[in-house]
């Protein structure tokens, strides 16, 4: 039997999904309908189109082979009807009929279907802040808004810019229009830190340090109130803090789900206005899919309805759809939601849960960070790599897994490493001996990855006491009133600089010389316990608990962690 198939939404699902369809079941019709005259686009690459590293804003439209994906191409690539600058008013599932508006002329028409997608996908959150109505304050969330930004930067016509929004977007933004344009740029957060919702605070002052070096200033915790301009355009953005001049204003403040469509189907929603959908990714009505940025699928890690705006998903999901149309009988389990986000020297990535996402979803959860070279410490070039894990106290379960490195492509293999770990309920044992590629170029023998699992194991079992960089700076800027003693279990040389420049403070023991010397240390005060990484400290901790001296907590990631940060200690500050 023929069946007709009506896509709402034309940019990654709906595409997809349709495509897989009429691979599946070539004697089928499809209509793929959207309101923009645009579809099957990139979205992920409008910052890197604005910044220049993408050529062409049609190429974030093009098939690998350089085919522009638009009306003409559907029907005759893939032999799928789309009708662009259409929007579908309302569904009528009685009748299996909807009702759409050509946008050009007005024209109000019905549409019959037997199976029917939204892919509505979601849309940028445009606050009501006053003045956000004024020229130069646009979000970036389609080809319109892309080339809006790239045409004005590049005609010259920007001199200041201000990114409303410290997530994926609103960093890759920043980057792309300080580092090719040479502009300055703030970035105003209104949480506590840059990728509130990802990482870790440490991860997040190490991130926001790497965009500081390069010019962007970051500004957490300030609440825009509104936007000031003359003769209609943008000039000025006032916070609760202070007044930004600026002639752009990127909004990138996350975005909501579009579900109107399917609360006006009467389909059933989540509590939080998410289409609900089966692990087949049908809804309430057996003949209407969804999936995507409107949907909520599983969090395998929680075991909950999750949400996950990425373009990766939506594609993924658009397959199982498209093969489920045809008569097929594809899943989608679900997902951890795997991510990375490119900067400026530093890249950063992460999967599952945060240590505070962990600990708001009920686990008894633990995070630990480790700091470690990306290569073979013999092979040129290596680099320093961040990796925090987060683990469930009782069953040490793996959560969550976030880094940062100069490497990306390394970065995220590591994360994509543990993301099977953490959808199959992978413990802090397995990463620690997960098989990984070795080879000198490429990873350690002893992989950074391993290492974070190794630590984590050692701390779920008490071999190890740590405090993170947060702790350890606050007992170093009260150190004068001598709550702990300070001891560096470097070697001579490399402590030279802090013993010199904070005498009576900063002591410095080497590791290999504690047995010896344990005793000229003060008997009574709290050991915090520093080398380059952690390891030496762990190692020194060991030593100093098998001569029952156990008032002793290392800093986890070590003075690596802590000038990444942004704390330079040997200042004397």
């Amino acid at each position: 039997m023929s069946l007709h198939v009506v896509v709402v939404g034309g940019v990654a699902l709906g595409p997809k999904a349709a495509c897989r369809f009429m691979r599946m079941m070539p004697e089928g019709r499809v209509t793929l309908i959207d309101q923009s005259d645009r579809i099957s686009y990139g979205g992920c690459g409008i910052p890197f189109f604005v910044s220049g590293e993408v050529d062409r804003v049609d190429d974030l439209r093009a098939t690998p082979y350089g085919v522009v994906r638009d009306e003409d191409f559907f029907l005759r690539y893939k032999g799928v009807n789309a009708l662009t600058r259409t929007k579908v008013i309302a569904v009528d599932r009685a009748r299996k009929r909807l009702r759409m508006e050509d946008l050009a002329t007005l024209e109000v028409r019905e549409l019959s279907y037997d199976r029917l997608v939204l892919a509505t996908g979601s849309r940028a959150k445009m606050p009501p802040i006053p003045g956000i109505d004024l020229l130069g304050v646009t979000a970036a969330a389609d080809l319109d808004d892309a080339e809006r930004i790239k045409n004005a930067v590049s005609r010259g016509g920007v001199q200041a810019a201000v990114v409303v929004g410290g997530g994926f977007i609103g960093l890759e933004m920043a980057v792309g229009l300080a580092d090719l344009w040479g502009l300055p740029v703030s970035v105003v957060e209104l949480a506590d830190q840059i990728l509130p919702a990802n990482v870790s605070p440490l991860l997040a002052a190490m991130a926001a340090r790497d965009l500081e070096q390069n010019g962007v200033a970051v500004l957490c915790g300030e609440k825009v109130l509104r936007f000031e301009g003359e003769n209609g355009e943008v000039k000025r953005v006032v916070t609760d803090k202070r007044t930004i001049e600026a002639d752009l204003v990127i909004m990138a403040a996350g975005v909501s789900p579009e579900t109107a469509l399917a609360a006006q189907a009467g389909l059933a929603m989540t509590e939080t206005g998410l289409i609900i959908v089966d692990e087949h990714l049908r809804t309430s009505d057996p003949s209407i899919y969804s999936g995507g940025d409107c949907a909520a699928v599983t969090n395998l890690v929680t075991g909950k309805p999750g949400w996950f705006a990425l373009g990766s998903q939506a594609n993924r999901q658009g397959r199982v759809i498209g093969t489920n149309l045809a008569g097929g009988c594809a899943t989608f389990r679900g997902a951890v939601g795997s991510w990375g986000v490119k900067l400026f020297s530093q890249s950063v990535s992460g999967a599952g849960l945060t240590l505070r996402q962990a600990q708001k979803a009920g686990f008894d959860a633990v995070s630990v960070h480790v700091e470690q070279v990306d290569r073979a410490h013999f092979y040129p070039d290596h680099a320093m790599m961040a990796l925090e894990l987060v683990a469930d106290r009782s069953t040490r379960r793996v959560l969550g897994i976030q880094g940062m490195g100069a490497s990306g492509d390394g970065l995220v293999a590591r994360i994509n490493a543990v993301v099977p770990l953490l959808a199959s309920g992978g413990t802090v044992a397995d990463v620690g001996n997960l098989e990984v590629v070795y080879a000198p170029p490429f990873a350690s023998a002893m992989d950074v990855l391993n290492v974070a699992g190794n630590v984590a194991e050692n701390a779920l079992e008490g071999r190890s006491r740590t405090m993170d960089v947060d702790e350890f700076m606050h007992l170093w800027d009260k150190r004068a009133d001598g709550e702990a003693c300070f001891l560096d279990v470097r070697d001579p040389r490399s402590a030279a600089a802090l013993v010199g420049a904070h005498p009576g403070y900063w002591k410095n023991v080497p590791q290999d010389m504690l047995r010896d010397k344990a005793r000229e240390l003060p008997p009574d005060l709290p050991l915090v316990l520093v080398c380059n990484t952690g390891l030496r400290a762990f190692e020194a901790q060991r030593v100093l608990d098998s001569m029952g001296r156990k008032n002793t907590r290392a800093v986890a990631g070590g003075l690596t962690a802590v000038n990444r940060a942004g704390h330079a200690l040997q200042s004397g500050a």
